[in-house]
């Protein structure tokens, strides 16, 4: 079992397997983004090795993130071989996704024993889309969703909550959801990373954000856990479980039970700190068995708590992009 310095049982990886996304969402990185070279992340084997080593450790649910997780080459190996500790250590594998290239890859992901995927989905307004994605079409994501669903996927959308940008698509989103079969989980943009323009100009705090939703629809709350962070409620006359994450406006580190390895082979101790135990250059010194004292090093320097406030005017609190880390 893994324990951090401060008591918490850590049984969740979040496993980034690139930083390179086909989309730019304008909250997650820069427009014109400069990427690691391929020497300086790991390889499809190397990241295999290290997420078995976790789960022989007391990891019992692994994510895998980007970056856009299906840009990377050999996903599907990757995939499968996480996918085979599932019963012999591992409860759960799953993946983030912004649906781009669901369509293809969600019966492979069935195969691979992945059984829930979250897609990042802001709006539904094709313009508004656009804008905030720079590049992408919505479409292409809805029928990324549709074909999860029909190769047996359970669907969870991700809305970051972006004040002037989706404030009005709460509600056509929830509808969406109840009409696709998925369910709902809203976020408070986090300070991560130099974008263009000021963060703070978007940042909303949900309790204001649901305003209009809970002026048409009553919320209960759900005795609903997950392993983390997301608070859920129950939306009258709604199928719809919807979730609830908010870093900056009710943090919720007290229960955290994660750790995040890089696509560089770092472990980030936390999403809020720029902290991290480079894995890479002793994997690739002395093997897989050599990793185990920076884990437990890495564990023992995780902090109580982040470091978010979006109401810092000049740098953001992390100078890494969202999509170095997977969120």
């Amino acid at each position: 079992m893994l324990t951090d310095g401060h008591g918490r049982r850590i049984s969740y990886l979040r496993l980034s397997v690139t930083d390179r996304c086909d989309l730019r969402c304008r909250y997650c990185m820069a427009e014109h983004m400069s990427f690691l070279p391929r020497s300086a992340v790991l390889s499809i084997e190397e990241m295999g090795a290290l997420a078995e080593r976790f789960v022989a450790r007391g990891i019992r649910r692994i994510r895998l993130t980007g970056g856009e997780p299906l840009v990377r080459r050999g996903i599907d190996m990757l995939a499968g071989r996480l996918g085979a500790l599932i019963g012999r250590g591992l409860d759960e594998l799953t993946l983030t996704t912004n649906g781009m290239r669901l369509a293809d890859y969600a019966p492979m992901l069935a195969d691979a024993g992945v059984r829930r995927v979250n897609v990042s989905l802001d709006t539904l307004d094709p313009e508004a889309f656009r804008h905030i994605t720079r590049v992408g079409d919505v479409g292409v994501a809805l029928r990324g969703i549709d074909a999860a669903r029909a190769a047996g996927l359970s669907v969870k959308i991700n809305m970051v909550a972006l004040a002037g940008l989706n404030e009005d698509q709460l509600l056509p989103m929830l509808d969406y959801c109840a009409g696709a079969g998925c369910d709902l989980t809203l976020i408070e943009t986090m300070p991560l990373g130099e974008v263009e323009g000021d963060r703070s100009d978007h940042y909303i705090p949900l309790h204001r954000f649901i305003t209009p939703l809970r002026a048409e629809r009553a919320l209960y709350p759900l005795d609903k856990r997950t392993g983390g962070p997301a608070r859920y409620f129950g939306v009258e006359d709604s199928p719809v479980t919807l979730g609830l994450i908010t870093p900056l406006s009710d943090n919720f580190c007290t229960t955290c039970n994660r750790i995040r390895l890089t696509v560089e082979g770092r472990i980030y101790m936390c999403l809020g700190q720029e902290d991290h135990i480079d894995l890479r250059a002793a994997l690739r010194e002395g093997g897989v068995g050599a990793v185990d004292g920076l884990i437990d090093l890495a564990l023992a320097g995780k902090p109580r708590a982040h470091d978010f406030h979006i109401e810092r005017k000049s740098k953001p609190a992390v100078a890494r992009h969202m999509s170095a880390t997977g969120g």
